[in-house]
């Protein structure tokens, strides 16, 4: 490409001439002379530029009154345009990628803020328990070691009351408990539970003397208490981990009630005697033959009538 040829591409002739690209030959022509007068070097002497424009203006009213040259030009234009239109819109894009990663850039760093925050928060309250001691746990912890204590004091007799309910169980029976959770036969975990995770909830009730984890059926287990009210109390209360609940029933060693406290004139068909230490015997009394009380004479009997008389009589 020659250098006029470049130069002509860097103008805007249509611009310089101040007319639009679907001008008429006529028009460019009386566009040009009105321009070419108001900026002519002989109207202009000192003004450097316009000898410059003069010819800028010259060679404009050469390329567009031709009509190859216009149409060459205008391609030229047309096709500069275009790419100029797409590198527009290739850094609208840009643009908007830009500001959609500092978006998402701003966004994650309020979500690590905040994480960071809850996690102080948490390691704060974490920090405050551990400060002032989990009171309610303490409390309950003191209440099932009082339980237990009055549970190994009353094993003298092998009786216990609860809620005025007096309860009687056999000491040569190890009290056992079965135990059952969720659990899929593919999880690892057994769903959440194991031999220390049981001996941890269920400690806390009493001496544990052997926990049985079942290695082939998944999710049962069998535990072994040192007393009967440590059992009775696991059996009661615990209900394991939140998310995967115990269901916890009988094995071996349950008590059995004998008669509320507060009626100690209630008798049962099965009468329950406690003996020795923890030891309780279950006697079944046959019934008795019906003798009264005081020995009443049969009055008809003839035999009786000489010494209490005869009733008839005395009418």
């Amino acid at each position: 490409m020659s250098k006029m040829a470049k130069d002509i591409l860097k103008m805007d002739l249509y611009g310089l001439l101040g007319i639009d690209i679907t001008a008429t030959p006529k028009e460019i022509k009386k566009a040009y002379r009105q321009k070419a007068l108001t900026c002519h070097p002989d109207k202009n002497p000192d003004n450097p530029k316009a000898v410059e424009l003069f010819h800028q203006l010259s060679q404009a009213l050469e390329v567009l009154t031709d009509a190859p040259a216009k149409a060459a030009y205008d391609k030229i234009c047309a096709a500069k345009k275009q790419a100029e239109e797409r590198h527009r819109k290739l850094d609208d894009k840009r643009k908007k990628i830009k500001l959609d990663l500092e978006s998402r850039e701003q966004q994650a760093e309020a979500q690590t803020q905040d994480e960071a925050f809850n996690t102080r928060t948490l390691e704060e309250e974490i920090a405050r328990l551990r400060e002032e001691g989990s009171r309610q746990l303490e409390e309950e912890q003191r209440l099932i070691r009082e339980q237990i204590q009055r549970e190994r004091e009353t094993q003298q007799t092998g009786s216990y009351t609860i809620s005025g309910v007096v309860k009687c169980s056999k000491t040569n029976v190890t009290p056992k408990l079965k135990l059952k959770w969720k659990c899929k036969k593919d999880d690892q975990t057994n769903g959440g539970y194991s031999q220390d995770i049981l001996f941890r909830l269920l400690q806390k009730y009493g001496d544990v003397s052997n926990v049985i984890v079942s290695s082939k059926k998944k999710g049962s287990a069998v535990v072994e208490f040192a007393t009967v009210r440590a059992a009775e109390l696991a059996a009661k209360n615990e209900s394991g981990l939140s998310e995967n609940p115990l269901k916890i029933s009988w094995l071996e060693g349950q008590p059995e009630v004998i008669a509320p406290a507060s009626q100690p004139g209630l008798f049962m068909s099965s009468q329950f005697i406690c003996f020795g230490v923890g030891e309780a015997l279950a006697l079944h009394l046959p019934e008795a033959p019906f003798r009264p009380l005081i020995n009443t004479p049969n009055l008809g009997d003839p035999r009786n009538a000489e010494s209490h008389g005869d009733p008839r009589e005395a009418e």
